[in-house]
């Protein structure tokens, strides 16, 4: 098996900086209209709110692994007592 060999940072900069700049700016304009909502403060106690902020965070902090840790935050923890689906 040969191991993945990920692009130069300088080539994935240059790669993906426009996605990345359109993401960051549509994640800003949603942020907006949440912030101008008539029940704003409401939007701030909820949960979801506390996972988006918690995942800016850890987008700025520079060790790697963001992607995985940021699904892990937006993931029910596991339970081995779920009930497994019955098949069709």
């Amino acid at each position: 098996m040969t191991g993945l060999n990920p692009l130069p940072a300088a080539k994935a900069l240059d790669t993906y900086f426009l996605d990345l700049r359109c993401k960051i700016l549509e994640v800003a304009a949603i942020l907006d209209r949440v912030d101008r909502g008539e029940d704003a403060k409401m939007a701030d106690a909820d949960p979801r709110m506390r996972r988006v902020r918690e995942s800016l965070e850890m987008l700025l902090d520079s060790r790697s692994g963001k992607a995985e840790r940021i699904q892990q935050a937006f993931s029910l923890k596991y339970d081995p007592n779920w009930e497994k689906p019955l098949p069709r």
